[in-house]
Formats: structure tokens, C-alpha cells, sequence
């Protein structure tokens, strides 16, 4: 597997001459906003949209793509790719191979229109039980990656904080961003922040901060962090500012829909990412964004993308935290949504999860899944813990 500084540089050499070739795998909620936002960007983009379901893609594209037009923000050639199977590796195979992209979003997933924390949250508070259905589609698409040789730059929507480590420590390939999660908190902190300061461009408030997915549910929902300090630093005009935590993130807690326009986030995220690796390898910019699993790391992570030096480069922003202290903050938090560990191809759930699925559900989890499980896991979920429960 070739590392992300490699890819990106490869990437930088091959659009010297062409535009980007982007492929949304998925055209759920997620996937059709994401398409609506890369349209709207007015760059000449080939934007390749991969599902099952023809007649409903062809209906979903031909909207955005005519209200864009109407805006006059619409250079984008769009390809449908129906058919595709994702529990069929040869399929995604052939799929990669015929349109060679330059960067892949997953936004797939093994049970669609449901949000699994509408199941998870009141009931376990903890949202790592979902491990299994996350990881179901990504592991197939990166062995269907592995086997073209892609170099393709690859982000994942789904509880990466958790599903890239997975990959990673069972020695397979594994997307180099994801997307979502920590990066839905950063908005929300930036506006408290701007309220409590009187300061009216918030979006030149800097963020530094590294949690995972429980903490941007519990904090966004409830405006507390189960008193766990948190890992972050907050500046404006180079200078820092050192607001009162609690209170800032008690202002977090905002109104907003339970429904698929929450997706709007997701694929903002995603956008956001796109943006910055475009950015970097076209136009020399440097960008800083917040990622859940970015290298394979437990958790979410503040990350450069800088292509401002020769060589286009991406790493976690250590400016004001050390590796070491984010991954301890992760892994403390990341324990709070269920999850004890990740190693060896192996997701261990804590103890805690555990008796929380016997006595919400009446099911009680195996403790551990190793990779070649994943299936079998993702299925006994399915079937004993969604299908009794929607």
C-alpha cells in the first residue's frame, strides 16, 4: 500500500493536464448531498455515482443536476454505475479497474435508512455495538482496491474512529481520511466560542481538538462530556483563548433534525476533505481538519493537508498535542461508546457494552470479533438487535 504522501503526489502530477475524477460509492443521503455540494463547486469534475438501484440513481442525479444547472454552477460529467453489488468483491473489482478515480467516498451501508443511534443512544449510549455493520461494505471495497493496485485517496463515512483502525490492524488496506463525526462538533464549538467572545467572524476562530465519535454525540446532544476533560485549544487572531469548557460546551447543544437532512453534515465533511486534498494538489493551499481514523488512528484527529511546500504532504497537526496524548484521550473516550480496544484484526467491546446490549435487547454480544468474523457479526446485529427493534 503506498502511503497518503505518495498518492498525493501522484495525484498533483496527474492533474496537471486533466480534471479530478471523483467516485461516491452509495447514493444514500450522504452520497446525494455530497453530489449536490461537488456540483455546485462550479469546477469540471467527472463525478462517478456507483449503487444497485438504476432507476432510482437516474432520478436522484437528474435533480441535482438540473437545479444546479439552473444556478449556473454545473461542470461536472456524471456517470451512473448501476449494479454494482458491494458483498461482491469481483464487482467492485471491475468497477475501479474501468473508471480508475482519484478519489473514493464510501457512503454505503449495510442497512439503509435507518440511523443506528435511534436504536443505540437511549437505549446503550454507546454507538461502537454498530462496529460490525460499518466496517461490512469498506472491507470489501479495499480488498476490491487492493487487488486493482488503486491509488486512489479514499474516505470513509461510516464510524471510522473505530472501522479504519480495524482495517489497519489486520494488516489490510484502509481509507486514508474519514469523514463525519469529530468534524460535526467543530461548528458548534466555534459558534459558542463566538458568542461568549463577542467575536463576529467565527469562522476565524482555530480549533485544535481530538475526541472521538461518543464525545461529538454526547456534547451535541446534551451538552456535557461525562466529565472527561477534554483535549483542546482554542485560538483567534494567533492568540488563546481559554473560555470556560463547561459552559461552552453546554452551549453546543442545538436544536437540530433527527431525520436524513442531519446527513447534510456528513457530506459537508466529506466536501470538506475533497476540497482540501484538491486544494493542496492544484492550488499549493494548506488546510487543517478534524477526521475520525485518519493513518489508521483510534479515534478522531486534527490533520494538515499542505500543498504550500514542493512536495504535497498530510499529517496530524502535533502543534499543540502530541500523538501520544491524543490517542490516550481517544482511547478514553472511544471506551465510552463501547469499544475496549482494537488489535491484532481483533475489536474487543468493554464489559460495560456488554451487560447494556443484555439488558436493553436481551442479547448478549460476543466480546471480541476478529476480521473474518465481521460478516457473521454484522449479521447476528441485523437480525437479533435492528430487525426486533424498528
Amino acid at each position: 500500500m503506498k502511503s497518503l504522501n505518495e498518492k498525493l503526489s501522484l495525484l498533483k502530477e496527474d492533474l496537471r493536464n486533466r480534471c479530478p475524477k471523483i467516485m461516491i460509492i452509495g447514493l444514500g443521503s450522504v452520497g446525494l448531498y455530497l453530489l449536490d455540494y461537488l456540483i455546485s463547486s462550479n469546477e469540471e469534475t467527472d463525478i462517478y455515482v456507483v449503487g444497485r438501484n438504476e432507476e432510482k440513481m437516474t432520478s436522484d442525479v437528474n435533480i441535482v443536476k438540473v437545479a444546479s444547472l439552473i444556478r449556473q454552477k454545473n461542470k461536472s460529467h456524471i456517470t451512473i454505475i448501476p449494479n454494482i453489488d458491494l458483498n461482491k468483491i469481483s464487482n467492485i473489482e471491475e468497477c475501479l479497474s474501468k473508471y480508475t478515480p482519484d478519489i473514493i467516498i464510501n457512503s454505503s451501508r449495510a442497512y439503509s435508512g435507518l440511523k443506528y443511534g435511534s436504536i443505540s443512544w437511549n437505549n446503550i449510549r454507546a454507538y461502537g455495538i454498530w462496529s460490525p455493520l460499518a466496517i461490512k461494505y469498506i472491507k470489501n471495497i479495499m480488498s476490491a482496491y487492493k487487488n486493482t493496485n488503486s491509488d486512489s485517496i479514499v474516505i470513509n463515512t461510516s464510524y471510522s474512529d473505530a472501522v479504519i483502525p480495524w482495517l489497519k490492524s489486520a494488516g489490510e488496506e484502509y481509507p486514508d481520511f474519514g469523514s463525519g463525526n469529530i468534524n460535526h462538533l467543530i461548528p458548534r464549538i466555534k459558534f459558542a466560542v463566538a458568542k461568549k467572545h463577542n467575536i463576529t467572524d467565527f469562522w476565524n476562530i482555530d480549533i485544535t481538538y481530538a475526541a472521538s465519535h461518543f464525545h461529538d454525540v454526547v456534547i451535541s446532544k446534551e451538552g456535557q462530556t461525562e466529565n472527561v476533560e477534554q483535549l483542546i485549544k482554542i485560538k483567534y487572531n494567533e492568540k488563546d483563548l481559554n473560555p470556560q469548557m463547561d459552559e461552552i460546551f453546554s452551549m453546543c447543544k442545538i436544536p437540530m433534525p433527527v431525520d436524513a437532512k442531519r446527513n447534510m453534515m456528513n457530506a459537508s465533511s466529506n466536501f470538506e476533505i475533497i476540497q482540501a486534498i484538491l486544494g493542496a494538489v492544484k492550488k499549493g493551499k494548506r488546510t487543517k481538519l478534524h477526521c475520525p481514523g485518519v493513518f489508521g488512528e483510534i479515534g478522531g484527529y486534527p490533520v494538515i493537508i499542505d500543498g504550500k511546500a514542493n512536495k504535497v504532504s498530510a499529517q496530524l497537526d502535533q502543534s499543540c498535542f502530541n500523538i501520544e496524548q491524543m490517542r490516550a484521550k481517544n482511547k478514553e473516550s472511544i471506551y465510552l461508546d463501547g469499544i475496549k480496544d482494537i488489535k491484532d484484526g481483533t475489536l474487543y467491546y468493554t464489559e460495560e457494552l456488554i451487560q447494556k446490549t443484555k439488558k436493553a435487547f436481551g442479547v448478549k454480544l460476543m466480546e471480541k470479533i476478529h476480521f473474518s468474523e465481521i460478516d457473521e457479526a454484522a449479521d447476528f446485529i441485523i437480525n437479533n438487535i435492528i430487525n426486533k427493534n424498528i
